[in-house]
């Protein structure tokens, strides 16, 4: 393709997710329920910037205020997050106060997946096996 710089761009768009920005009213109650949501997430503070991020595994999940550009809920790309056990990271949310918001469906290779949208309307996905299903149900 013209005008590509030289190297495998294909691989290099391709090592990962690095962020995740999640669009609240808000910043620092958002702060607050997704520490509450990601428990091993840490806080970090850029006071170069005035910003503050958790910082879940190799993932930034970065909360900001919503705008006219971009305003808060459900509106098109959902990310999934792999848990051990959905059930349990189902109930984790909403004991948090989250909804769920679709499923729990299967999806292949015992996996099931669901979304549960946060107090600003944003859907979360979660994806893993279930503890608590019997049997052919979906």
């Amino acid at each position: 393709m013209a005008g590509l710089p030289a190297g495998n761009v294909e691989r290099e768009m391709t090592n990962g997710v690095t962020a995740i920005l999640v669009h609240v009213a808000d910043v620092e109650a958002g702060l607050a329920w997704y520490a509450r949501a990601f428990p091993s997430g840490e806080r970090v503070r850029l006071e170069e910037f005035d910003f503050a991020y958790l910082k879940v595994g190799t993932v930034d999940l970065e909360i900001v205020r919503a705008d006219a550009k971009v305003a808060s809920g459900a509106a098109g790309s959902v990310v999934y997050w792999s848990v051990e056990d959905l059930d349990r990271s189902l109930a984790h949310f909403e004991a948090l106060g989250a909804l769920l918001y679709r499923g729990p469906m299967a999806v292949q290779e015992g996996l099931w997946m669901c979304q549960v949208r946060d107090p600003w309307g944003n859907c979360i996905g979660l994806r893993g096996p279930r503890s608590a299903w019997q049997g052919d149900k979906s």
